[in-house]
Order: structure tokens, then sequence, then C-alpha cells
């Protein structure tokens, strides 16, 4: 007893001295969790949701904030984890899972699957209606190396549609995430291309892992391993045409799910890796506000 006390203690003491830049730690993930690919909360409950990427079981994870514990699991019939990337809310109370991981670019089994009010199903195991898609612009599968860029692990739902993200895996990396955009039905799709974002040049660190937009302020949030982009002030769907606010995270690690728990505050998760990460962050852009605000005086 007296030796798992002492271990637990120096677990807190290490968690509490290491650096994690302008987020704040919030709690150590479950195992069942250590390879987090998308998280999503609704506005009114303390269930965050969380699912794993490829080659883990087809399961969404309901984890409350205030136990600390999974509280909720669902397992998706007739489906696979082929590579699940990223979850996404309607204003319907519908929690949206993507199967579009994609990174050797040559899937043509690209599939978003629905759960209608997850918290109150009856049964553990869901039978989820899909939307299943191809991207427009894709002819080869994969595309030469120079145009690898139809991985995906970044959505939204946004005006009853969703809107998906590239985390762009061409060779000569330059940045650039295409935006499409597909109707919020059931059925087959063309994923219709509206836009770019050029987020920076170091494909180590500009790579988009992960989305969530704050419904009633229709702010958008990108994550990257060590970078946040928050979107604002734009027309209909053309996110980059309002304000674009980049955010440095001085912390670098496997951070591919983000979410808002409130207007401004995002919540951050990354996969465990080589003992590394495995967290659940807080991030306060009004915190973040103040901060500038004291650095600009003379």
């Amino acid at each position: 007893m007296k030796k798992i006390t002492t271990i637990l203690l120096f677990t807190v003491i290490t968690a509490s001295c290491q650096d994690y830049g302008t987020m704040k730690i919030m709690a150590s993930l479950p195992r069942s969790l250590k390879e987090v690919s998308g998280i999503e909360k609704f506005p009114k409950d303390n269930v965050l949701w969380a699912i794993n990427d490829s080659r883990n079981l087809p399961e969404i994870y309901g984890y409350d904030l205030k136990t600390s514990k999974i509280e909720h699991v669902i397992r998706l019939k007739k489906a696979t984890n082929i590579d699940w990337e990223d979850l996404a809310s309607g204003p319907d109370n519908s929690l949206y899972v993507g199967d579009f991981g994609n990174n050797a670019n040559n899937r043509e089994d690209l599939v978003i699957y629905h759960i209608k009010d997850p918290s109150n199903l009856e049964k553990r195991r869901y039978e989820a209606p899909a939307t299943t898609f191809r991207y427009e612009d894709q002819e080869e599968f994969p595309p030469k190396k120079t145009k690898q860029n139809f991985d995906v692990e970044a959505f939204v739902v946004w005006q009853d549609h969703f809107y998906l993200f590239t985390r762009n895996r061409a060779k000569n990396f330059d940045g650039t995430s295409k935006i499409y955009k597909i109707p919020v039905k059931e059925g087959d799709f063309i994923a219709e291309k509206i836009g770019e974002f050029d987020s920076c040049d170091d494909d180590d660190d500009c790579m988009i892992t992960g989305a969530d937009i704050h419904e009633s302020s229709g702010k958008l949030a990108l994550v990257s391993y060590n970078k946040v982009w928050i979107f604002s002030d734009f027309t209909g769907d053309d996110f980059t045409s309002g304000t674009i606010k980049k955010i440095k995270l001085g912390h670098t690690s496997q951070k591919e799910s983000i979410c808002f728990a409130t207007e401004n505050i995002l919540l951050i998760a990354d996969e465990k890796s080589h003992g590394r990460g495995g967290n659940l962050y807080r991030l306060d852009l009004d915190e973040l506000q103040t901060e500038s605000k004291s650095e600009e005086k003379p």
C-alpha cells in the first residue's frame, strides 16, 4: 500500500512540474482512450464523447468530466473502425463519427456515422445511419505523392452541412488544407471543395488534426500538434473570410482532438505516445487575450 501511495504521489508531482505551455492539464485519460483521435461535448452536458483511431474497437466513449470516469460505451453494429478520426455534433443532439482517416490517400470507403442523442440510448449496441462520400477532385487512389491531400482528421457540422479539413500529406508540404462540404443526410454524396486554408509550412507542426465549431458564436477551431487556429466573423461558410488568430501552444504532442467547452474555453486531448501525452487539457482564450494585452503595455 505504501509503495502504491508513493507511486501516485510521484505521478502527481511529476505532472504538476511539467510545462504545458498555454494549456492547463485537466486529467490523465483512461487507458481505453490512449489513442484518442476525436472529442466532442454538448453544451449542457458534463460528458465528453471520445473515440480512438484505426485498429481499435468501433466504440464511442462517454467520459464524465466530474468523475473522470467512462460512464457510457456505445458500440456501432455493422461498422468497423477503419480509421476513425474526429467527432462532431449537431444542434439536434446528434453525434457524428468521421471514419475518413486516409493516410495513404487510397480509400474509397469514406463514411460518417450518425448517432441520435447518445446519452439517452437504451442499448449499448447501435446500428448507425451513415453518409458515404468521395472527393470531387480525386481521380486516382492513391494520387501522385505531390497531390496526396485527401486525408481528413477534422470536421464540423455547420448550417446543415459537414465541413471537412484535410491533413495535407503531399510531398513538398506547403501547409494547404482543403475544405470540403457535404449535406448532413444519409446516403452517398460527392464532397464539394469550397476553399483552402494555408496553415504554415512546417510538416511537423502545421498538419490539421482536429476541429470544432461553437454553434451560437460561430467560432471555428482547428488544431495541430502545437497550434490552434480560431476563425471568427466569417461570412456564411467562407471560413477564411473573417478573422483568423493563430495560437502557439508551446507544447508539442500528438494532439488530434479539440472541442469547445464554452465559447472561450477549449478542451484538447493528445494520444499517449512514447510515455508522453494521454491527457486532457484546457485552453482559456480569455486568459490568452489578457496576457496579450499585458505584453502590449510599455
